[in-house]
């Protein structure tokens, strides 16, 4: 039995004709086409479902309706119920770090004002999410821009995050000056740990050297950024770090700043299309954490330029 002939019977039936049934149907249909599916339907069952003029349904007809009539009747309620819980729905993709400790106050913003809100969150590299995107497996994603988004790719920039050399506690080196000074032909020689040489991080480092004639090689490859602190802290060597306004760095760990010409770490929400309100609202949310990010560095930097 051909489902749409019974969707079409179900709309004649309930507004009493076939031009009623045109008048009121969710999608455009002409009505003599709705004529011949019907008597398809009749042909197929051999039987009269209704009386054209004056209408009336057959009894034949009445069994039929009162058959169809739960699923039919119940398709717009059901329709809303999962627009609803779908729109209510984040599909969200970022990295360890940024799930772990930057993204569980904007999430409890945002439940706050959709209680419904229903979560899906995944750990994602960042070569690995604009995959994500584009197949569709998340709504949004927090990752760093750090070239130009490629095709059907929106990006959203939330803040700029500059880069750092852990050191440890225990060096006498204490600016960036320090380390330059004892750079032979342009070679540090210090021991560096740093994240593998396709990460952000990694290349934005070697761009700021670069561009001041200098070289620093890494003696020691790590996969995430808390690694670089707590082997830097062990005596490992120095790190490339990033400094997250308002992060504590750990015990034994001192922070160098980069000078400023040095690139930073652009942190962006990306996603494709158009957002539905709660991917929407949540960027919001996230701008506004970075913004009292930033405040609150600037209000940090103040305070120890008057120490």
């Amino acid at each position: 039995m051909n489902v749409h002939h019974l969707e079409l019977f179900y709309f004649v039936a309930k507004f009493e004709g076939i031009t009623e049934a045109v008048r009121n149907m969710p999608y455009g249909i002409q009505q003599p086409a709705v004529s011949g599916q019907i008597s398809k339907l009749e042909k197929f069952l051999g039987v009269k479902l209704f009386q054209r003029r004056p209408f009336a349904l057959t009894p034949a007809g009445e069994e039929l309706y009162d058959f169809i009539y739960p699923f039919f009747s119940r398709l717009d309620q059901m329709t809303e119920r999962l627009r609803g819980e779908e729109s209510h729905h984040l599909r969200l993709a970022a990295s360890a770090a940024a799930l772990t400790h930057h993204l569980p106050e904007v999430l409890q913003a945002l439940r706050a004002e959709f209680p419904t809100l229903r979560l899906t969150l995944r750990e994602l590299h960042n070569p690995d999410i604009e995959v994500a995107l584009r197949k569709m497996e998340a709504d949004v994603a927090i990752a760093i821009l750090h070239r130009k988004s490629t095709p059907g790719l929106k990006s959203v920039k939330l803040i700029d995050i500059p880069l750092a050399i852990a050191v440890p506690a225990s060096s006498p080196i204490n600016k960036f000056r320090d380390l330059t000074a004892l750079a032979a032909g342009g070679l540090i020689q210090h021991p560096l740990i740093a994240l593998p040489r396709i990460e952000p991080a990694s290349q934005l480092f070697q761009q700021g050297l670069t561009a001041r004639n200098l070289r620093w090689e890494p003696s020691m490859e790590v996969s995430e950024l808390g690694l670089i602190q707590n082997y830097v802290a062990k005596g490992f060597g120095f790190g490339i770090a990033v400094d997250i306004p308002g992060a504590v760095w750990p015990d034994g760990v001192k922070k160098i700043p980069l000078p400023k010409d040095f690139p930073p770490l652009t942190i962006g929400a990306l996603h494709t299309g158009d957002l539905k309100t709660v991917a929407k609202r949540f960027i919001g949310l996230a701008g506004e954490q970075a913004n009292t990010l930033l405040d609150a560095k600037k209000v940090s930097t103040k305070s120890a330029k008057k120490t």
